[in-house]
């Protein structure tokens, strides 16, 4: 069973049907227990990073999350559920986040920077995503596949071999990470068609 966590925030019911689609047995959890009962999970999210990781705290999640990803569990993180696996993000004011992968959370800076002028932020729409080293959840994609992103804040990763994709924007930013059983996008997969739903299909059949 694969667990897709639900805290209040995110478009569950979207990442749901897509893992649907290759007949996995996706469902919404809210609990302790059905974190640690789930055999792969699935941590989603949009929305402000400060509320998102007090809805986790407050529904007693922080725990069975890390003990999953502890456990060897295949683990997923979508946009702001990659950003909450890190230590700190700045995103209006200074946030502790879950603590599991050294690093921070920024807000794209376009200062110094010319060869930004006109970028938006948010950072909203197709991205081309550069592979810097191959991961499980990639097999039968190739490096430049486009995938839909909607962001003002990125990871900096303290330990950069951790990295296996990069967009541009203003810059070289962070869009995939790949740690042992955990993986984690800046990206939406379930919005992202054929590249992103074959992001989903290899995660259900790992």
């Amino acid at each position: 069973m694969i667990g897709i966590i639900d805290y209040g925030m995110g478009n569950l019911r979207s990442v749901q049907k897509a893992f649907e689609r290759y007949g996995a047995d996706a469902r919404i959890i809210t609990t302790q227990a059905e974190v640690c009962q789930a055999d792969k999970v699935v941590l989603p999210g949009v929305g402000a990073f400060g509320e998102a990781i007090q809805h986790l705290r407050d529904r007693g999640l922080v725990d069975s999350i890390r003990k999953s990803i502890e456990k060897g569990k295949p683990f997923l993180g979508i946009c702001l559920g990659l950003q909450m696996l890190f230590d700190v993000s700045y995103e209006d004011g200074e946030y502790e986040g879950l603590g599991i992968i050294p690093g921070k959370v920024v807000r794209f800076d376009w200062t110094g920077r010319p060869e930004a002028t006109g970028l938006k932020i948010p950072h909203m729409g197709w991205n081309q995503l550069n592979w810097t080293r191959p991961c499980p959840v990639l097999k039968d994609l190739n490096s430049g596949e486009w995938f839909y992103f909607v962001h003002s804040y990125y990871v900096v990763p303290t330990d950069p071999s951790i990295i296996c994709g990069q967009c541009e924007y203003g810059g070289t930013f962070t869009g995939m990470i790949w740690k042992d059983n955990m993986m984690a996008v800046q990206f939406h997969p379930e919005k992202s068609q054929r590249a992103g739903l074959k992001i989903i299909e290899n995660f259900a059949g790992m």
